[in-house]
């Protein structure tokens, strides 16, 4: 990858204050930088940001509509009502479905859940779903992920007697369903303080309002939390302020007791007795929980998440897991054929967006294929596939471009769309997909900002090897859980040289394995480069050149420090 080069050098009063920070901490001034950069700039601020507290989670009852939503659900408890948990199939719908369901069903045990079919209901409440909910004798269903648009279907079950309490994070519209209450931050009459929860935790948040009420410890929800950690990293929210609390006592929990669903997708994924990250999160459990929505039914998913007998949870997971194997078949074969399509485009390095039409692709995987995309070509990407007379898909964005805004402006030409800024679904008649392509590439042509559009690498700060002591990566790491406006910190060192001893690794010899030296130092860092190995001739050459990279605990040798190269040029 041609990566563009980006560092912007901050002001010697910036960086003095940064240091003045660092010295109140006790800390590198690089890292007093790298907190002014994500807006903390004061000891007792950073001191909550490395120490998240959950006491320092908001009051529930500060959004809008919470009040109402446990007065009905503490109704429906009373009554003895039949209560429907029913949520999104993708992991942050899943993994919400599974606490509140997890949480209510310790007090109640007249309450079931429900996933949709993303084939036969599609995305979000279905009529179908109401039905449902209407033959099983159900008086209230909590919606959790979605809902935030069902006008006409919150609508029909109010006909049919049956009260929706909405928990949702994405754009409303403007006209709100008739539900008894509506959890949803992005509400423009909500003055809750964060914005950025993810659907699982606006669940949290209402079974935490719930508790409160009830006279219910907060301890018993902290169990919950290794499903808001899954929810916050796979649905790429912000893990900053509300989120960063969550996720880190989510992580805690998901290292040191998981429930025994998540336990068996761990053995699954081959992550029992290792640290648990974000990136394992997203790379290896996330998927795992998608494929069941994506490949069959989201139901299996919630299924393994609440189980509580393990070895049925473990049966449950080998299932979800030969999902996966399915899904990434479907996956390559897929991104392969639409790369080629927009590869043989006329004039594609002119398109600022791609959007892509084919009937017979798979509604399951749509979503991966639009993400692979904006990775490979750094534009917005809508990708769409056809169910009867409508062309239904998926919407990626890259780096700060509001891809739902995008979406919006074609609205006319829409039957239905939702999400936010990076993620989006859409349907539409099937006749409309050419003025659809035309509309939304001319919003993107507007609207997109060229350096958007590039494989741009953001330095974070210029180091010296000397820099990078122990204690800097114990530091360092106090900054997790990384992820969306909190990324991890790309570095780069000018005028390094290999040590003698770097070398080509790697089964097809595709990495280097490296040892360098800067000329500031006598240090000697280790580090790898992946899938770099075409720059191994000029490396051996003895030219200085320039490095971007991460710092990482080299996971071979415990307490050691490596360097995980993202871009190698030759020095200026």
């Amino acid at each position: 990858m041609n990566y563009q080069w980006s560092y912007k050098q901050p002001s010697a009063e910036y960086l003095e204050q940064a240091s003045e920070l660092a010295k109140e901490l006790g800390i590198n001034p690089t890292l007093g930088k790298l907190l002014m950069d994500r807006g903390i700039n004061n000891p007792t601020d950073a001191k909550k940001f490395f120490r998240p507290q959950l006491t320092d989670l908001y009051d529930p009852y500060l959004m809008r509509d919470m009040d109402k939503a446990v007065d009905r659900l503490n109704l429906a408890l009373g009554r003895k009502e039949r209560i429907l948990v029913y949520g999104d199939y993708d992991v942050d719908g899943c993994t919400a479905v599974a606490l509140v369901y997890k949480f209510l069903q310790q007090f109640y045990s007249n309450i079931g859940y429900y996933i949709p079919d993303r084939n036969e209901e599609g995305y979000g409440i279905s009529f179908q779903g109401v039905d449902y909910a209407h033959e099983t004798g159900v008086g209230l269903v909590i919606v959790l992920d979605c809902g935030i648009k069902a006008v006409q279907e919150v609508a029909y079950a109010k006909q049919k007697g049956i009260d929706f309490i909405i928990c949702d994070h994405h754009v409303p519209g403007e006209e709100l369903p008739p539900a008894v209450a509506i959890l949803n931050a992005k509400r423009d009459d909500d003055t809750y303080p964060y914005k950025h929860l993810s659907g699982c935790g606006v669940g949290f948040k209402f079974m935490q309002a719930f508790a409160k009420n009830n006279g219910i410890a907060f301890s018993q929800l902290i169990p919950l939390l290794d499903l808001c950690a899954i929810s916050i990293a796979t649905d790429i929210v912000p893990i900053m302020g509300e989120n960063r609390i969550l996720a880190y006592h989510g992580l805690r929990q998901l290292n040191s007791n998981p429930s025994l669903g998540v336990k068996a997708l761990l053995d699954i994924c081959g992550l029992t007795d290792k640290e648990i990250t974000i990136n394992d999160i997203i790379f290896k459990i996330g998927p795992r929980i998608n494929a069941s929505g994506r490949m069959q039914n989201g139901t299996e998913a919630v299924r393994l998440l609440v189980e509580k007998n393990f070895r049925e949870a473990r049966n449950v997971a080998n299932l979800i897991d030969s999902y996966n194997n399915q899904r990434k078949d479907l996956d390559k074969s897929m991104t392969e054929e639409a790369n080629h399509i927009v590869e043989t485009l006329d004039h594609q390095h002119e398109h600022k967006a791609i959007v892509l039409f084919n009937e017979e692709w798979h509604k399951g995987v749509i979503g991966i294929v639009a993400s692979r995309l904006t990775e490979i070509f750094f534009r917005p990407a809508v990708v769409l596939t056809r169910n009867g007379d409508t062309a239904t898909g998926s919407a990626r964005s890259v780096a700060d471009f509001d891809v739902y805004k995008a979406i919006e402006s074609c609205s006319d030409l829409l039957d239905n769309f939702g999400g936010h800024t990076y993620a989006a679904g859409l349907s539409m008649p099937v006749g409309n997909v050419d003025a659809f392509r035309k509309r939304f590439e001319d919003y993107v042509e507007k609207n997109i900002r060229p350096e958007q559009t590039d494989a741009v690498l953001e330095v974070d700060a210029m180091l010296n090897f000397k820099d990078i002591t122990t204690r800097f990566y114990n530091d360092l790491k106090k900054f997790n859980p990384f992820g969306p406006d909190n990324t991890k910190p790309l570095f780069c060192t000018r005028h390094v040289y290999d040590y003698g001893t770097s070398k080509v690794v790697g089964r097809a010899q595709e990495h280097i394995k490296l040892e360098l030296v800067d000329e500031n130092s006598s240090c000697v860092m280790n580090g790898i480069a992946f899938g770099q190995s075409s720059q191994a001739r000029f490396i051996k050459s003895k030219n200085s050149f320039d490095i971007i990279y991460t710092v990482e605990e080299n996971t071979h040798k415990r307490n050691e420090v490596q360097l995980q190269i993202e871009s190698i040029r030759p020095s200026e």
